[in-house]
């Protein structure tokens, strides 16, 4: 029968009698704002859909999205069209709402502000063959 010979943990053996360092120390995770927009935009879709239960067709445009991060907290700016009827200032409350809570929630950012500019009010029925008589 043959011994293995112990093995040395990564970094020589004096990283093993070393404590873990915390969390704190070790380093940040940095998320560009790219990506943060991109989340803002998609969450703001999604608040969009369970809103209105619009389909994504109806739902008109895909949302567009601006954000300034500075020292861990997020800015936000959205452009979007809403589907109509509805309720225009409740649903750009209940979407501010969600956006923050959602990116706050997957990138571990505060939100501290989310603006909203509504483009367009989208016809529920689509805006094909409409016509005044």
């Amino acid at each position: 029968m043959t011994t293995q010979p112990p093995v040395t943990p990564i970094g020589g053996p004096e990283h093993a009698t070393r404590p873990p360092v915390p969390a704190a120390e070790r380093g940040a995770t940095m998320i560009p704002d790219k990506v943060v927009a991109r989340i803002a935009a998609r969450a703001a879709r999604e608040a969009l859909a369970g809103q209105t239960g619009a389909t994504p067709a109806h739902l008109g445009a895909p949302p567009r999205s601006t954000v300034a991060v500075h020292g861990g907290a997020a800015r936000l700016g959205l452009s979007l069209d809403l589907p109509y009827p509805i309720n225009v200032a409740e649903t750009s409350r209940e979407v501010q709402h969600y956006v923050g809570e959602r990116v706050g929630q997957l990138t571990g950012m505060r939100v501290t502000e989310v603006t909203l500019t509504i483009q367009h009010l989208v016809p529920s029925g689509g805006l094909e063959h409409r016509r005044v008589h």
